[in-house]
């Protein structure tokens, strides 16, 4: 990008390189396409599609209304992890506020913290959709940092996938067009970690604590989810999740010897 290009104009452009939204387990392949001009409207180009029950498809594409090049550029995946690897922050829109669940944050909240991220820092972000009847699960909803919750009227909170992409898109847009100018990042900070290397860090934080006696292995969900909860709110760097690695693997010989 020109060196003369505005504030706004580079936060645009990172947000279309860093900012990616993932649709799980869409049902309708016109909401895909419904979903791709949302995106397209608001500057956004990064669609990843996990396990859609349908696509490529014709409605999909009559849906997108000439964003042609969103859809034909989508990434599908066969599972979430893959669509998130290389993450550092994750977003879950949620309809319903959950035990146990990661700090819900309203859109505009979300927007102006993935734009200072994306800003700051050129942090991969995704924005995670669940399912058009029933959501993202619970174990989805574990590999968030943080909920996104629409408030809608609460004797009428239906809203239509595309809809709530929709509103997303717009709060980043209007984070982008507010003209945010990134602060200089402290000196020596590390990256965070990332999706993928979070969920290492969750299976091999489970055999431990299975190996260790402290978590039974028949009903492991509860404690992790809590654990996951923790952790998620921290957001650890990656030299941070290095040396909690190494504790593990530490506890593990131990106990072998």
């Amino acid at each position: 990008m020109s060196t003369t290009a505005t504030p706004q104009q580079r936060t645009q452009q990172r947000l279309q390189e860093n900012v990616r939204i993932v649709l799980v387990d869409t049902s309708h392949a016109g909401n895909i396409g419904a979903a791709a001009r949302a995106m397209k409207n608001m500057g956004l180009t990064r669609l990843y599609l996990v396990t859609p029950r349908q696509f490529p498809h014709a409605d999909a594409t009559a849906r997108a209304s000439g964003a042609d090049d969103v859809l034909a550029r989508a990434t599908v995946c066969a599972s979430l992890d893959e669509a998130l690897v290389g993450c550092r922050l994750v977003m879950g829109a949620s309809a319903r506020l959950r035990h146990l669940s990661a700090p819900v944050q309203d859109p505009r909240q979300c927007a102006t913290r993935i734009v200072s991220e994306v800003s700051t820092e050129g942090v991969e972000c995704a924005l995670v959709f669940g399912r058009e009847h029933s959501g993202l699960t619970n174990d989805e909803l574990g590999r968030c940092h943080f909920l996104g919750h629409i408030p809608t009227n609460a004797d009428y909170s239906s809203l239509n996938l595309a809809a709530a992409v929709q509103v997303f898109a717009y709060e980043l847009r209007m984070a982008t067009l507010a003209g945010y100018t990134p602060e200089t990042s402290a000196e020596g900070s590390e990256p965070l970690a990332c999706a993928d290397d979070m969920e290492r860090f969750y299976r091999h934080l489970q055999q431990t604590l299975e190996t260790i006696g402290f978590l039974d292995p028949a009903n492991p969900r509860i404690m992790m989810r809590r654990l996951r909860r923790l952790f998620n709110r921290a957001r650890p760097e990656e030299v941070e999740m290095n040396i909690l690695r190494g504790i593990l693997s530490a506890a593990q010989k131990h106990k072998t010897q």
